[in-house]
């Protein structure tokens, strides 16, 4: 399934005793829509108040219906702010985490002197200006494969720090900015920890150059503190053409700052 949600109400993706997570949510409506219990793996967990365009999820059945059914039914069980957007019935060898390729996310940025309302948890805020080419300068030194300890929350669960973040795209369109961010994997907070030097450098607290000295120390305390998750987009994963899943290409259209 590819599953859509705003993330501003949830405790993140991942299940929690509360059941205020958008796993606890949808897998309520699977199993009062299915009948039976049903446990879903994802392609890429979210924070708390982050968002996903496209979270892929699986889960393994042996009911036989429709694949529409299975999108209409589970939505009719669903909050406001959570929708299946398709359903597709896979091969058994396919695994919505290490069938992925990369994993992409987006940061959508007002920078203004007045803070959002009407876009506020959909966007994050920026006041001072900020100089477009002084941060792709900064990315420029994080992209390919480096150890991300700097960047890297204290929680974070993953085996290793080294991970291959394939490109940064930066670009403005008036007031709204967009980050966009590919990698194999990520940690937890990385791109948080990340947007947060992107900002320093961007508003001139910090050269470009600092991004080096911060991916060498290797030490979380080197880097700037963790950015708002307002704004903050799951795009999805990456996957072969071989499995035949539905084009996603128009993700990006209707966020803030959109042509």
């Amino acid at each position: 399934m590819r599953v859509s949600y705003s993330g501003s109400a949830y405790q993140g993706w991942q299940s929690q005793l509360s059941r205020q997570t958008v796993q606890d949510q949808l897998e309520l409506a699977l199993r009062l829509f299915s009948g039976q219990p049903v446990s879903t793996l994802c392609a890429g967990r979210t924070d708390a108040g982050v968002h996903a365009l496209m979270q892929v999820v699986h889960f393994d059945t042996d009911l036989n219906r429709p694949e529409r059914a299975w999108v209409r039914g589970t939505n009719a069980f669903l909050k406001h702010d959570i929708a299946v957007q398709w359903a597709k019935v896979m091969p058994p060898e396919f695994h919505c985490r290490a069938s992925a390729l990369s994993r992409r996310y987006v940061y959508i940025v007002l920078n203004a002197p007045v803070r959002p309302s009407i876009d506020y948890k959909s966007v994050g805020w920026v006041c001072k200006p900020l100089d477009i080419n002084l941060m792709r300068l900064a990315a420029q030194h994080l992209t390919g494969e480096h150890d991300f300890t700097s960047f890297r929350a204290s929680a974070c669960q993953a085996l290793s720090p080294i991970k291959n973040l394939m490109h940064i795209d930066i670009t403005r369109r008036g007031a709204y900015w967009r980050f966009v961010f590919e990698a194999n994997a990520f940690l937890h907070h990385m791109i948080r920890n990340i947007m947060g030097c992107l900002i320093m450098v961007g508003d001139g607290r910090r050269p470009p150059s600092w991004m080096v000295d911060v991916l060498a120390a290797k030490n979380r305390d080197a880097a700037a503190p963790t950015f708002s998750p307002h704004g903050l987009y799951f795009l999805g994963p990456r996957y072969d053409a071989r499995w035949g899943l539905p084009d996603d290409s128009g993700l990006l259209d209707g966020l803030p700052g959109a042509a």
